[in-house]
């Protein structure tokens, strides 16, 4: 008789571990399965009482609305300082010649784009035309239905620039990459990285004052006339329409 309750006794505890043993499979198939969402939803409950309560909520929204505002604060400032300094003209309708792109061509030595409108629409050679940021580059030739605009950053393009606050001219020439190179008549121009560079007011291609770059760098290496590269605020690879000037120069 104690045999056989040994015998009965042993046989429920093996049976018990494998019970458990097939318990724990399945819970692990279920988490396979669920993608630990079960854990996920757990600790969700475990860990709401101590989530931040109101007021660390109420912080959080002021330190942002202070940082929104200040931002803004900047941006306003950044946006009145470069329409003084360059002086931005306001263009009518009649003044311009709204173009799509149809065709870019980006090459280390083409670079330019195709607009939808041509000698038909008035576009003449030597226009100046302008995007979102500023000025893009000049009408090359025309067809009857298109134009080709040399862009700034092409080898082609040379353009005379300004430089507003130490009232220098130079002489922004395409280097074939994202960054022209600007040259001035002089060795000492105070000019420094951050600088706004506009078409200069005393050119004969462009009209004055159109946003143009900003200084990026300084070459320091230039023995002779100060040399800068500058990066363009209009970004011809993403835009889609343009506006070619028909101010009389």
């Amino acid at each position: 008789m104690l045999n056989i309750r040994r015998i009965y006794n042993g046989r429920w505890r093996h049976n018990k571990q494998k019970g458990i043993l097939f318990i724990f499979l399945l819970f692990l198939v279920f988490v396979r399965f669920s993608k630990g969402s079960f854990y996920k939803d757990f600790y969700y409950y475990i860990s709401k009482p101590f989530w931040p309560g109101q007021f660390q909520r109420d912080v959080i929204r002021t330190s942002l609305d202070q940082e929104l505002l200040i931002k803004s604060k900047q941006l306003e400032n950044d946006n009145n300082r470069l329409r003084e300094l360059l002086s931005l003209q306001r263009l009518s309708d009649s003044d311009t010649i709204s173009a799509a792109v149809i065709s870019r061509k980006n090459g280390s030595w083409w670079r330019q784009i195709i607009l939808n409108k041509g000698s038909k629409d008035g576009v003449e050679v030597g226009s100046p035309v302008i995007g979102p940021g500023g000025l893009l580059g000049r009408v090359k030739n025309t067809s009857f239905l298109t134009s080709t605009v040399i862009l700034l950053n092409s080898p082609e393009s040379k353009v005379g620039v300004w430089i507003d606050r130490v009232q220098t001219h130079g002489l922004m020439v395409g280097t074939g990459n994202d960054y022209p190179k600007l040259m001035f008549y002089t060795k000492d121009v105070d000019v420094k990285v951050g600088d706004f560079v506009s078409s200069s007011p005393a050119s004969t291609l462009l009209p004055p004052n159109i946003p143009v770059g900003i200084i990026q760098s300084v070459d320091a290496k230039s023995n002779s006339n100060t040399t800068v590269n500058v990066l363009l605020l209009g970004k011809p690879q993403a835009i889609d329409w343009v506006q070619i000037l028909k101010v009389e120069i």
